[in-house]
């Protein structure tokens, strides 16, 4: 078959969308290598390298006025081009298909990552939320099938869009497989020396946004500081909450305990940095990574941390506990005692640490490249009528 995706997310976004749509046509293109992949995008960027991929084909708006009116290609004039390039699937990876594709020939899916806009409204400019709406309720409507990434995501389809239960594939994600590969010692010191990296520490990665909850982490940490001699490494990015969350790390005279890697102007310049291929590294020196989120779609940051051997704190809500499986330790995201209680064991405790660890390894098997690949080719090979 000739798959095209809309591969926006994978050549500009550097977070969960990004590493989704890079990871999957990654293994995609490994995996069933029978299929020719086309890669529609409004440009190109270095985020993703597919020179490698012998059957990955990028393609971006070459004429007038899709040059000048890139987003609108993307929308709706892209299906001339695919058209053109005889392609039998469309995925759109990030909650969007082109309008008017169900009236040409091209069979589509789309992948619905989270309708979290639905359910925290107010934490979204209104004018976004409808526009997300329309978008996500016709991507809905209008394809042939839809991927949920989990069970979560799938009831929130159902109840928020009234779309059948039938029509919804769960198909889980998978990350990055360099997460899985152990990072030898002296690229680790290698890391730590670049990135100037504490001796221990706790880490946190995602968007630095009210709902994923940082703060938390920083109050729990208040509880610590005369019991734990621990760091806390933040990976991610903000605006409005990150600066309430500083703070509050300013208020309790936590600043010599919490690094953002993001605030370093060298760091945020570094390739490496930007692609995230020193994450791994990152990771692997972690004591725990922790992800107190309040909701999510999935969350991919708990899966590398499974993939890295390291353990995990997370969310007792949402589809978190799909994610972390058995081994991870879960928490009331509102509960700071009870963070801090977590915390504090799970960096002293040896044999607790080992045992979680082994878990969460085992679990994460279930999210394989390969299998993640192959439960999207199922669906593909339904919408063809194949199976």
């Amino acid at each position: 078959m000739n798959i095209a995706f809309d591969a926006k997310r994978a050549f500009t976004n550097g977070t969960g969308l990004g590493h989704y749509s890079r990871t999957l046509i990654t293994s995609l293109a490994e995996y069933f290598p029978t299929h020719e992949y086309f890669l529609c995008t409004p440009k190109q960027t270095g985020r993703f390298n597919v020179q490698a991929m012998q059957n990955v084909h990028v393609i971006t708006p070459h004429s007038f006025p899709s040059t000048l009116f890139k987003s609108a290609w993307r929308s709706k004039w892209v299906v001339n081009d695919l058209r053109y390039l005889n392609i039998d699937m469309y995925h759109g990876l990030s909650h969007e298909i082109p309008v008017g594709i169900q009236r040409s020939s091209i069979r589509s899916v789309v992948t619905i990552h989270d309708l979290i806009f639905e359910r925290y409204p107010q934490q979204y400019n209104p004018i976004d939320v409808q526009i997300y709406r329309e978008k996500f309720r016709y991507a809905c409507n209008h394809a042939d099938r839809i991927i949920a990434i989990s069970k979560q995501t799938k009831d929130d389809i159902i109840y928020f869009y009234k779309i059948p239960s039938r029509k919804i594939d769960i198909c889980y994600q998978s990350c990055n497989p360099a997460f899985s590969e152990v990072v030898p010692p002296g690229e680790k010191q290698r890391i730590k020396e670049l990135y100037g990296l504490p001796d221990r520490y706790f880490l946190y990665v995602g968007s630095v946004i009210e709902r994923k909850n940082l703060i938390i982490i920083c109050k729990a940490l208040q509880f610590l500081k005369t019991k734990l001699n621990m760091s806390l490494v933040v990976i991610g990015e903000g605006s409005t909450y990150m600066q309430k969350v500083k703070a509050y790390i300013k208020e309790n005279g936590l600043e010599k305990m919490v690094f953002f890697l993001s605030e370093d102007e060298k760091i945020k310049q570094l390739p490496s940095y930007q692609s995230a291929v020193d994450f791994p590294a990152i990771y692997q020196q972690a004591e725990c990574m922790i992800y107190p989120s309040v909701f999510e779609g999935f969350g991919i940051p708990v899966l590398e941390a499974l993939c890295s051997r390291i353990p995990v704190i997370t969310s007792n809500v949402s589809c978190l506990p799909e994610a972390g499986g058995p081994g991870a330790r879960y928490v009331d995201p509102q509960d700071e005692q009870q963070m801090a209680d977590a915390m504090l064991q799970v960096a002293t405790d040896d044999s607790l640490r080992s045992e979680m660890i082994e878990k969460g390894w085992q679990h994460a098997q279930l999210f394989t490249p390969q299998k993640c690949a192959q439960s999207v080719v199922d669906v593909y090979k339904k919408i063809a009528g194949h199976g």
